[in-house]
């Protein structure tokens, strides 16, 4: 049982890939799955993982830790398949990608299993372009204030810099011309009024803090952070891993701090501040955090919304909607109720108008 279920697992999560462009990946999940059934090398790597809830993500922790042995150059072979590292994929070369992959799991055992133990963490930069976009509402209802930037789940905390990213989108365009993070194509059926007016009305933001927490941060500036980064960006989404890149520098020159603790307990040590805008934001995270956790966090952020200083509760995180998750931002100013402002790609990309 414990093998199906992995199994089954795997086979939704290639579904997954491949509604999201990653056929490389979609076709190994696949391939995968059958060789847990038949008890291969992979059905060996996740020996004890193979009860794991859907929630756990084991199959993308596999992914992420052949990916991270590819960037690294242990794995030559299989790396002439991964765009991310030179290589082409196509599924016609499906079946020699797959003997390629196997024949790592078969012979990494000890430093996949040691990145099973690792959650999959993206930092995606890519869902920047709602979180900024609600920032801009917010500061578009509450005036130009110094803002104090608070992530929940920040991993790296390379969201924490997103003021100094560029978004780019049909007659449209937000921040710095030079920076080394563009977000192009943001908005699709055209820029929301809303924020066209924002935009105009704040070509720049006033950044004073930049905080944030996690049960396992990265260090952007790590060799080991940086490549745990990079090795969960899908190979064949090189724009993203391009995003990626150019966050990594901007994280090296612009500091941010992100604390090792729960979000509901990094939430209860935060006051309020009348001089200053606190904005408390995340992006798909809320996921992973258990739900007395997050009970005790919505309590905290309920304190926070009921002083008197200005404050705004930003995310970006998928709801059921007619049977589907829909990925939504919305935003919550003050102890007013949340506002649906708009819905993206998974992983920010494009963004259109709810």
């Amino acid at each position: 049982m414990s093998r199906e279920q992995a199994a089954a697992i795997m086979e939704r999560q290639a579904q997954a890939c491949a509604n999201m462009d990653a056929s490389l990946y979609a076709d190994l999940l696949v391939r995968a799955a059958a060789d847990v059934r038949a008890g291969g090398p992979c059905a060996e790597i996740i020996t004890g993982y193979a009860d794991a809830p859907a929630s756990a993500a084991v199959p993308l922790r596999l992914l992420g830790g052949v990916h991270a042995l590819v960037l690294t150059r242990r794995a030559p072979e299989l790396a002439r398949f991964y765009p991310s590292a030179g290589g082409t994929y196509r599924p016609d070369n499906a079946d020699d990608c797959w003997a390629a992959f196997r024949a790592v799991v078969a012979a990494e055992h000890d430093a996949l299993r040691n990145w099973l133990r690792r959650p999959p963490q993206t930092n995606e930069v890519g869902r920047a372009n709602l979180l900024l976009a609600g920032l801009l509402y917010a500061v578009g209802e509450l005036g130009a204030l110094p803002v104090r930037l608070i992530e929940l789940g920040a991993s790296a905390g390379l969201n924490l810099r997103a003021e100094r990213f560029r978004v780019e989108a049909a007659d449209f365009a937000w921040g710095p011309a030079d920076s080394p993070v563009l977000l192009p194509d943001a908005w699709r059926d055209g820029v929301p009024g809303w924020l066209r007016d924002a935009a105009k009305t704040h070509p720049e933001l006033a950044v004073e803090e930049r905080l944030g927490c996690d049960v396992t941060p990265l260090v952007p500036g790590d060799a080991e952070g940086r490549l745990a980064l990079r090795a969960y960006v899908w190979p064949e989404h090189t724009a993203r891993a391009a995003r990626l890149a150019g966050a990594l520098d901007l994280a090296g020159r612009l500091p941010a701090r992100v604390e090792t603790v729960g979000a509901a307990d990094f939430l209860a040590g935060l006051e309020p501040d009348p001089g200053r805008l606190t904005v408390v934001w995340h992006s798909v995270m809320r996921q992973y955090v258990p739900a007395d956790e997050w009970a005790r966090a919505t309590a905290e952020i309920d304190r926070l919304a009921a002083a008197s200083a200005p404050f705004a509760h930003l995310l970006f995180e998928p709801y059921p909607v007619d049977g589907q998750h829909r990925f939504q931002l919305r935003a919550r100013i003050g102890a007013a109720p949340q506002r649906l402002l708009a819905e993206a790609h998974p992983h920010g990309l494009p963004a259109w108008a709810a």
